[in-house]
């Protein structure tokens, strides 16, 4: 049996991609054998295209989604309804939500939903930044489609507080999504029937 003890540049490798999301120390150590049976310029290219993206990559300073370009392009999409704006707790979700193409409005992304217990009040997320772009009355419509989990309903149900007396809509996603998941696990057909079956709470 090798011992990688010796080889402390491998160990490296699977300690930090057994920091990624639903990557325990097996798959990281078959990953990082993977990484070390390719030729260099496909490592050096893996490790270039990381760096490029962390590089370039930022939040949109209107809707908070990842972007090269600010503002990013869906905000900047003139076939867009400025007047419905969809809300999502993280970029995957509103990658989810894309996919079904049965959206065509524009986004606002929260980075999280609200958490006491675990320290995470309104001052944490975009909220404010989200109230501030609906203060000029341009927006008719809030979607809200935070997670149907305790804290995504929390959340909904506090932003509809804020945002009904404004005299905007506020609608949430169909439950045809099953409670407890995470938007972007689930698949499109599903979203796109949750999209189209929005109601107003």
């Amino acid at each position: 049996m090798i011992d990688w003890k010796i080889n402390p540049s491998f160990n490296r490798l699977v300690a930090e991609l057994g920091k990624f999301p639903g990557v325990g120390k097996k798959t990281a150590t078959r990953l990082a054998l993977f990484v070390l049976r390719q030729p260099d310029a496909e490592a050096e290219a893996l490790a270039e295209a990381i760096r490029e993206m962390k590089a370039r990559t930022r939040f949109c300073s209107i809707c908070f989604h990842y972007t090269e370009d600010d503002p990013c392009p869906v905000c900047t999409d003139p076939a867009r309804d400025a007047e419905l704006l969809c809300v999502v707790q993280e970029p995957q979700d509103l990658m989810a939500v894309e996919r079904s193409r049965s959206y065509r409005g524009r986004y606002h992304v929260l980075h999280g939903a609200l958490s006491p217990l675990d320290g995470i009040g309104p001052a944490q997320l975009k909220i404010a930044e989200l109230m501030a772009r609906l203060a000029d009355g341009s927006v008719r419509e809030v979607l809200l489609a935070t997670n149907f989990s305790v804290e995504g309903e929390a959340t909904a149900h506090y932003l509809a507080s804020l945002i009904r007396p404004l005299g905007i809509r506020v609608s949430r996603l169909a439950h045809g999504i099953p409670m407890g998941s995470d938007l972007e696990y689930v698949d499109d057909a599903t979203v796109n029937r949750a999209v189209e079956g929005r109601q107003t709470i």
